[in-house]
């Protein structure tokens, strides 16, 4: 992808999803209610391709590069947390589609409606002639009450009850894809943090999948796209978009302290703009989310300039990927706790802009990507001398 096309795509999406920022915040409340997207915002998505950046260009999609992607649900947090963390869920999921005969990829993505999600990995999948068979429950699948698919990642067990291994010696997990209309759905999420996002169960019983609506996912032997973007597994570009997530909902939840500080007076007390404390404490924690921002991005473009150079993502610059999202949600809390804090008793009332803000942020911290055993992880690759990249020298 040549500099022109990639700044075209990057202006195309980032711009649309700042032209329909206004419709998801005004729906934001409503979204929250509901415990699901709006149709309104759902159709505001898909007529902007928004669930698309990630799926290939042969399936009708953009194929953007990682900070595009990275942009735009940025912008969206902005708006309303749960609704790009449903873009961001589903648009990695569609990255799927590169690991599938162009057929079932244009069968399950092909129309700009088609929009698949997946929950957790779990359970085993009983090879059959043509396929396998499965009867299963899954959770965790954001997106789901939008989708017209779903997935599951499974272990496969052979017709003679073997578990089927991988060269290297572990155990094989296949993605399998079917329509929503075959399984049973669960309305489960009552939760205090991203609210909206329907992240669900669903279960099926019995059900027959066939061999061409499944796929090994991240492994890169089994590619059908050629495209830079797919040298990327899925749980990285996971780990740079839920780290965009929160940094959107940082930056709007600091701005509206911010706002709120140009204008709160107390009685017997300095105009908040004019205290030091606030000045200095508002000056800090801009240059803590701006840091963040900085290491994140500049993370996402190390990655693209390695899959530039050859094509692939290697372990260390996976590593350096899930650092940096880690660390970057756990920033982006820091920001979110520092500017609740500082709003007071405003902050409470949900008619202010923060305290919805504040616990979709503590519901992305508590999700995968904020583990903190992913610190340690990095730490013994360091430590072993397997050193992750350390980014360009300033």
């Amino acid at each position: 992808m040549n500099k022109p096309e990639a700044a075209s795509i990057a202006s195309g999406l980032v711009e649309r999803a700042k032209a329909i920022a206004p419709l998801i915040a005004a729906e934001a409340d409503e979204i929250e209610r509901t415990r699901r997207l709006t149709p309104k915002v759902v159709s505001a998505l898909v007529e902007n391709g928004l669930y698309r950046s990630l799926l290939p260009k042969s399936t009708g999609g953009f194929e953007s590069p990682p900070l595009v992607f990275m942009e735009m649900l940025e912008e969206i947090a902005k708006a309303d947390a749960s609704t790009a963390w449903c873009v961001g869920q589903c648009s990695v999921v569609a990255m799927t589609a590169a690991y599938l005969d162009t057929d079932v990829a244009h069968q399950v993505f092909g129309k700009p409606t088609d929009i698949a999600a997946w929950g957790a990995i779990a359970h085993d999948v009983q090879a059959v002639p043509g396929g396998y068979t499965i009867s299963a429950r899954w959770d965790f699948a954001s997106g789901m009450r939008q989708a017209n698919w779903l997935g599951a990642h499974v272990q496969v067990l052979e017709a003679d009850g073997t578990r089927r291994m991988r060269s290297n010696g572990t155990p094989e997990i296949r993605t399998i894809l079917f329509p929503t209309s075959s399984a049973t759905t669960y309305d489960v999420w009552n939760v205090i943090g991203l609210c909206g996002t329907g992240t669900d169960s669903y279960s099926v019983d019995k059900l027959f999948i066939p061999e061409k609506f499944t796929a090994l996912r991240d492994d890169f032997a089994a590619l059908r796209e050629k495209g830079l973007l797919y040298g990327i597994t899925t749980y990285s570009m996971f780990g740079l978009g839920f780290g965009a997530v929160s940094l959107g909902v940082a930056r709007a939840t600091l701005d509206a302290a911010i706002d709120l500080a140009r204008k709160k007076h107390s009685v017997g007390i300095a105009a908040m703009k004019d205290n030091n404390a606030v000045q200095g404490l508002i000056g800090r924690t801009e240059a803590k989310l701006r840091a963040a921002r900085a290491y994140h991005f500049s993370t996402a473009n190390d990655a693209w300039q390695e899959l530039l150079s050859t094509g692939r993502l290697s372990e260390k610059g996976r590593a350096a990927i899930r650092l940096s999202a880690t660390y970057t949600i756990h920033q982006a809390a820091e920001v979110v706790d520092t500017a609740y804090h500082m709003a007071g008793a405003t902050a409470v009332f949900k008619s202010n802009p923060f305290e919805r803000r504040f616990r979709d942020m503590h519901a992305i911290a508590q999700q995968i990507q904020a583990r903190d055993n992913h610190f340690e992880d990095v730490g013994k690759m360091i430590l072993s001398n397997s050193v992750i990249p350390r980014g360009p020298t300033i």
